[in-house]
């Protein structure tokens, strides 16, 4: 590791995300503190990232490499330690690059939210990242890291304070501001497609546990909010989380990978919170509405096809405005097996779909690439914190962004 030539690359930096992942980079890792590049297979459009991020010098390297030409890949995951993709659907682009990682020992992280695809990767192969040390961890933006995270935060201050894990955590999506981007949309749609047409994948992601190392476990949860419903905790209606079938599966992984360190029965949940009275239920209603439709839409393929055209592109994203970088805040509710209760609360101080996500995802990879001596797991398949907890979370807070407290209720 310490002969190869780049600290991370930033694999499909000519996208959406990509793009503001190297200018976070370029904006907080000189070349002397970080030793970085761009990859992608068209030049020409690496050159633009440089003056996207402003590297007039042109301090950072580029590297070639397609994501259809294994060869290709296996000369890019051998010259730096740590990968960054931002590749999406993952499951059309991204298995060639986990596969020659996990054989070459190079550390890597992705924003996915495919489950599907991550259930593949795991099972074809988690012996080969073991084996060669490379440490695997997906789900590094806002799928999954304020959910894991915020949910490792609360349980390491309910230690702290009762002496013991919270039994159940529910995450509540209180405010946010902020767009989607094309990659997102697309992945989204592969894996509704691919569910329309495999029986196993159905079934996969109507598991709770399906990204549990043993996805035949059974615990305490259930499938996700699909309706209205009020919380007196929050003293708000409730809505489903779209994002909740991903980050769900991702935080009881990570307890599972921590030895089931907040229980065999431990819970987790995620809705969104409206408001009280009648205007908090019509809205979460509406969005109970909304998320069904898009679900019962995605299945047909002239729906995904209409889904497509509305959203953005694959490659683009939402309309930026720096003056108005977005935001979105997240409390956490939990609760002792005696009933005692804890209060915690993430904020992120950018668009959660690309600005927040740029800095967590390339965050996470500084970790793996500078902490790597620090951490306490060898090679194989994690979740952000069960691979990097308390190192992850003083970088998160100290440099992108987030912030994490306990709440006095």
């Amino acid at each position: 590791m310490a002969t190869r030539e780049f600290d991370v690359v930033v694999w499909g930096a000519t996208g959406f995300t990509g793009k503001w992942v190297a200018r976070y980079l370029f904006q907080h890792y000189p070349q002397s503190s970080l030793r970085w590049a761009i990859a992608g297979r068209n030049a020409d459009k690496l050159q633009s990232v440089r003056q996207f991020i402003g590297d007039e010098a042109g301090a950072v390297r580029q590297v070639l490499a397609d994501s259809n030409d294994q060869a290709s890949l296996k000369k890019l995951v051998a010259c730096t330690r740590v990968i960054i993709s931002t590749v999406g659907p993952y499951a059309y682009y991204g298995s060639g690059l986990v596969k020659a990682c996990a054989e070459a020992g190079t550390h890597y992280v992705d924003l996915t939210g495919e489950v599907p695809w991550m259930r593949d990767m795991i099972d074809s192969h988690a012996g080969a990242a073991e084996t060669s040390g490379a440490r695997i961890v997906h789900s590094c933006g806002f799928d999954s890291i304020p959910s894991d995270m915020g949910t490792y935060y609360i349980q390491n201050q309910a230690k702290k304070r009762f002496k013991c894990y919270l039994k159940s955590v529910r995450f509540a999506l209180i405010k946010a501001k902020g767009g989607v981007s094309g990659g997102t949309v697309h992945s989204m749609l592969n894996v509704m497609e691919e569910a329309v047409k495999n029986k196993k994948i159905r079934r996969l992601m109507s598991n709770p546990y399906s990204l549990n190392p043993d996805p035949g476990f059974v615990g305490a949860d259930k499938g996700e909010q699909l309706v209205a419903r009020y919380s007196s905790e929050l003293g708000s209606w409730t809505a489903p989380f779209v994002m909740s079938a991903i980050n769900t599966r991702v935080v009881r992984r990570s307890n599972a990978l921590l030895d089931y360190r907040y229980g065999v029965d431990f819970s987790y949940t995620e809705t969104m919170a409206t408001s009280g009275g009648l205007t908090g239920l019509a809205l979460a209603s509406s969005i109970a509405a909304g998320v069904v439709a898009f679900g019962a839409i995605s299945t047909l393929k002239a729906g995904r096809r209409l889904i497509g055209l509305v959203l953005p592109a694959q490659g683009e994203g939402s309309k930026v405005d720096p003056d108005k970088p977005g935001f979105y805040v997240i409390d956490f509710h939990g609760e002792t097996d005696n009933g005692r209760k804890l209060h915690a609360r993430v904020s992120g101080d950018a668009d959660p779909g690309y600005g927040s996500t740029s800095k967590m995802l390339a965050e996470s990879a500084v970790c793996l690439a500078l902490d790597g001596a620090k951490l306490q797991v060898g090679g194989g398949f994690w979740t952000p914190s069960s691979a990097m907890g308390n190192l992850l979370l003083s970088r998160l807070q100290k440099n992108a962004g987030l912030k994490f407290e306990l709440v006095a209720d």
